[in-house]
């Protein structure tokens, strides 16, 4: 899985479409009476050096009032940075300036060092790092998780699964995996090798333990208490399959949770130009109506 660059790019150019203001580059500091739009980078929240996020603060925010978007990035996992989602970050700033940006980095996994719960547990320490600095950031504790890929599984998985003081408001998808136990992953080829790799990172297999990758699939864990979500898939996706959020998006509707799907049938793992336009208008509504 990629860290969707492209993804982002395309988010970014189609924002920009729909805005209705713009702001400077090196407008990073912008004075207000009260205080003063802030922007702080690679604060660590743990004792890894991937344990860091980037945070924007508005101006005249207060903690009772200025609620925060938590970004993940993509990589399969095992690659990305919070980098990655700069291009998106910048258009919640034009189109969301009240509300504070939570950009995170987490552990990577690799070979013996899973990913699961090691990286849900990062969001968690993101959080309460955030609940801990709330009098200093001025800011409240509610939240809303933008994923892209493999980012988008772990806001759903964490929305889902972790969140037990239901702190998350709304949760979006862009491409990102929801059941690893989904057939179209173990017994069709085009997607067999993404399983495959997902075992050796784990060390556990789909066949004599599927109860553990239940356990990680925001498909199994679903409730009717989860937060509203906004799912984005293509239909030509070379890594995740169409199963995966058509599969999702019925076990919502069954559940009567708030939610949107979009379905793109001729796009891959990511997408531009009319369907790029679709996804930030479709995005930003779903944002206005539930954060």
């Amino acid at each position: 899985m990629i860290a969707l660059n492209k993804c982002s790019k395309f988010l970014f150019l189609s924002f920009l479409f729909i805005c209705f203001y713009s702001c400077s580059d090196d407008e990073i500091v912008i004075s207000s009476e009260n205080q003063i739009e802030t922007e702080l980078f690679d604060i660590s929240y743990g004792s890894d050096l991937d344990q860091v996020y980037d945070i924007y603060l508005p101006a005249e925010r207060s903690k009772s009032r200025t609620k925060t978007f938590v970004l993940v990035h993509g990589g399969s996992w095992i690659s990305g940075d919070k980098d990655d989602m700069n291009e998106i970050s910048d258009i919640i700033k034009l189109n969301f300036p009240e509300y504070a940006i939570v950009n995170i980095n987490y552990r990577l996994a690799k070979i013996g060092k899973s990913p699961f719960p090691m990286q849900t547990d990062d969001i968690q320490s993101v959080l309460n790092h955030l609940k801990n600095n709330s009098e200093d950031y001025q800011i409240d504790q509610k939240y809303a998780f933008i994923g892209t890929s493999a980012g988008a599984h772990l806001s759903m998985l964490y929305s889902y699964k972790h969140d037990e003081n239901s702190l998350v408001d709304m949760v979006c998808s862009i491409v990102g995996p929801t059941n690893f136990t989904d057939t179209n992953y173990i017994n069709n080829p085009e997607y067999s090798d993404a399983l495959l790799a997902i075992q050796f990172l784990t060390g556990q297999s789909v066949s004599t333990n599927p109860s553990y990758y239940e356990n990680v699939s925001p498909f199994h864990v679903v409730t009717t208490s989860v937060p509203p979500t906004i799912l984005f898939y293509g239909g030509m996706d070379e890594l995740v399959p169409t199963s995966q959020g058509v599969d999702l998006n019925n076990k919502l509707t069954e559940l009567n949770i708030e939610h949107e799907f979009t379905l793109y049938e001729d796009e891959g793992h990511g997408w531009s130009g009319e369907n790029s336009i679709d996804t930030a208008q479709k995005l930003v509504s779903f944002i206005k109506k539930h954060f």
